[in-house]
């Protein structure tokens, strides 16, 4: 019998690596399928809000009494225009992820002077920055900072990362942003002093639907799919992200671009 042993222990090794194997499938599945469910949930969350928001300032408008205040009906106009731009980029946000899963998203490929245009996004998000109390700190030192790609979805990266740090901030946030040349490319680091991240979760954060788990901060909102369409967007542009966080000490993201030669 001793010749039939070595196939019945290759058999049952096989068994057991098949029977892993399944196993380690279905748990990835259901975290995915938890993900996606979490996902969906706060899509739901999102949309509801400014569609709310809409529902009642145009109600209020119906009033005769506000009608007849200028001031509020104005106001009242510019919430419902400001809600609908918002729900426009939700929507925006989420086709964008669907079409470079389909492979379908067409990027342009024109110069684009990343300085300016991180100067750009840098000032148009001053407003929340100065709501929560927070400071940008601008230090675009890098003297060549042409690449060639796609400038509105460039600037949907970097509004990413910032929007990230302030959405993850604790206390006086303060954003450092920064750029400089190592060899043929330009690097953007984008640090803050937030919550930071540990170990396990820096490792998942570029996936599909993942969240961070916030604890007692309850004011994150999002879909999860940031930092997945970052990296995708920089992967297509020829580019790349790296990321450096300590918990309870902040977060330091690194895009690096090759400059047009």
């Amino acid at each position: 019998m001793s010749y039939l042993l070595l196939p019945m222990l290759t058999l049952l090794f096989l068994l057991v690596g098949c029977f892993a194997y399944t196993l380690i499938i279905i748990f990835r599945q259901k975290k995915v399928s938890e993900m996606k469910t979490d996902f969906i949930n706060n899509m739901t969350h999102e949309f509801k809000t400014p569609v709310a928001t809409i529902m009642i300032a145009s109600e209020s408008l119906k009033d005769p009494d506000i009608n007849a205040d200028h001031k509020r009906v104005q106001k009242l106009a510019n919430i419902i225009y400001d809600e609908n731009v918002r729900l426009g980029n939700h929507i925006e946000r989420v086709l964008d992820l669907a079409k470079l899963e389909k492979e379908t998203l067409k990027l342009d490929r024109e110069d684009v002077h990343i300085n300016d245009l991180v100067a750009a996004v840098t000032d148009s998000m001053q407003l929340r920055m100065q709501n929560i109390g927070g400071k940008f700190s601008v230090d675009l030192a890098a003297t060549k900072d042409i690449v060639v790609g796609d400038e509105l979805h460039f600037s949907n990266v970097f509004y990413n990362l910032m929007d990230n740090a302030i959405k993850y901030s604790k206390g006086d946030l303060h954003v450092n942003i920064s750029s400089k040349n190592i060899g043929d490319n330009i690097v953007i680091t984008i640090a803050d002093n937030g919550i930071g991240m540990s170990r396990d979760h820096l490792q998942k954060i570029f996936d599909q639907f993942y969240r961070i788990p916030t604890g007692n901060v309850h004011n994150v909102k999002g879909f999860g799919l940031g930092l997945s369409y970052v990296q995708d967007i920089l992967r297509r542009l020829n580019g790349r992200i790296t990321v450096k966080s300590e918990k309870d000490k902040g977060t330091t993201f690194e895009v690096i671009l090759p400059v047009k030669k």
